[in-house]
């Protein structure tokens, strides 16, 4: 697997000059490190340090008016390639609009913990959706 941790500069460009107003859903695919990498050489395996920036983070997300509202762990590929990656976690984080997820992102608190995150993953996936109604996506 590669090393997606942190989005680059280009793609957050990307992400913000997308139009759009009202909800933004991120969904969250995350494979953690069986031990966290800390510069600082902290011990932690990468699920306590998941949980650490989860913890810390999660007063800045809710003061922004985002909320989780799916989450769940992968167990297998059905349909999809034989190289099916082994994600620990997935989740959809909804925020009102894309300016409260670029407000976290460039918030200094946020900005202070995120360390936990990037010695807790190993690599990931946060791909920004827009919310359809069913009868949209699927004709009914």
């Amino acid at each position: 697997m590669s090393d997606y941790t942190t989005p680059t500069k280009e793609k957050f460009q990307a992400f913000a000059a997308l139009a759009g107003t009202g909800p933004v859903e991120m969904l969250n695919l995350i494979k953690l490190r069986d031990d966290a990498v800390y510069s600082d050489g902290t011990k932690a395996t990468g699920a306590e340090a998941y949980r650490t920036y989860g913890r810390k983070t999660a007063p800045i997300f809710a003061a922004l008016g985002g909320k989780i509202i799916w989450s769940g762990r992968p167990e297998m590929m059905l349909i999809g390639p034989d190289s099916f990656e082994d994600w620990d976690i997935a989740f959809i984080a909804q925020y009102p609009d894309a300016s409260a997820f670029m407000t976290m992102m460039r918030d200094p608190e946020y900005q202070a913990v995120t360390h936990h995150r990037t010695a807790a993953i190993k690599t990931s996936r946060l791909i920004r959706m827009t919310p359809i109604s069913a009868r949209e996506a699927f004709g009914g």
